[in-house]
């Protein structure tokens, strides 16, 4: 279950709640999505929502008398293993084991899709790419995360109606002459819209960890490695719930969640950082993807492979997105 897919069963929820009479005078406060996010430290769960303490106020209940309604109503849900309740009425929410390989899955199934979706279907947008260069780049990738979101959007020239993004420009023009196409795009995109994007040149030329795209590529470049050296083992990836890497999963199945906020917020340095941490997961795992010294490949080691290349396939899809390519070999 994605995070989106969560979402809309705690959307499901609360409006069956609603309707039954258990929330009071909630009405017209239902929201049209509801934000579930990685838990706080301290909260336990795979998500954590604070919908509770937003229908609080139009419930006329106190938040944690909101959650315990919710509550049990999402335990009983398909793919939920538990739900509880912490602070001042957060719902903390785990996730059935065998439901969460499923992201691995629907990675492979549909390779370059995985993540986009039509939480903003009938959204229609116009911008207006600015003259300088990085407010161009960050207002192309805008508009193709809105479109990848189910939204209408497009680049208008100067003069037409269309929404203007505040970007700070960057402070080196000509960068791309510099660095390369994929170097520039990735330094002012992976800076927040009103912060000024790093442009050391030697870093963004290097080729070693602390260059941040570096560590993104070559991930990729080890997850297409580890599954030819699979294949020369004689056997291939299988989504399964034998699986180490905790880690590398959840975010796996938090692209989707990711590609919408970066959308909504308009917020392509989101993906960007998403990606890092995809990146630097992955290069941790992929040491227990292949067998060791005489070790035969087992289910294990198919399901750790499927991950591998599902993570892989989440780099890729994402640096498309950023208009960066993805080398095989690096």
């Amino acid at each position: 279950m994605t995070p989106a897919e969560l979402s809309r069963t705690v959307v499901r929820v609360v409006r069956s709640a609603v309707d039954e009479g258990a929330l009071g005078r909630v009405g017209d406060a239902v929201p049209e999505a509801v934000k579930v996010e990685r838990p706080r430290p301290g909260g336990g769960g795979d998500y954590a929502s604070g919908i509770a303490l937003k229908l609080a106020a139009a419930a006329g209940l106190p938040p944690r008398e909101v959650a315990e309604v919710l509550r049990g109503r999402i335990a009983g849900q398909p793919g939920i293993a538990l739900v509880e309740i912490s602070g001042p009425g957060f719902l903390n929410i785990t996730l059935d084991r065998g439901t969460r390989f499923e992201a691995v899955r629907q990675v492979l199934d549909a390779p370059t899709t995985y993540g986009h979706g039509e939480t903003l279907l009938g959204e229609a947008h116009a911008f207006v790419a600015g003259a300088e260069e990085r407010a161009r780049v960050v207002t192309e990738v805008v508009v193709g995360l809105l479109r990848s979101q189910g939204a209408v959007a497009r680049i208008v020239g100067r003069g037409e109606p269309g929404q203007v993004l505040a970007v700070v420009p960057c402070p080196v023009p000509g960068l791309a002459d510099l660095v390369g196409v994929d170097a520039a795009r990735w330094a002012v995109l992976r800076a927040a819209r009103h912060d000024r994007p790093r442009t050391d040149v030697e870093e963004l030329l290097a080729q070693r960890e602390s260059n941040s795209l570096f560590r993104v590529r070559y991930a990729y470049s080890r997850s297409r490695a580890v599954t030819r050296n699979a294949l020369d083992l004689g056997f291939a990836g299988e989504p399964g719930a034998a699986v180490e890497g905790e880690g590398l999963l959840g975010l796996v199945g938090d692209y989707p969640g990711v590609l919408e906020g970066a959308a909504r917020h308009r917020a392509p340095d989101r993906l960007a950082r998403y990606l890092e941490a995809v990146a630097d997961e992955l290069l941790r795992f992929q040491h227990a993807v292949l067998p060791l010294g005489d070790e035969k490949p087992s289910a294990a080691h198919r399901s750790r492979l499927a991950l591998a290349e599902a993570a892989g396939t989440v780099l890729a899809g994402g640096l498309s997105l950023l208009g960066v390519d993805a080398p095989e070999f690096l």
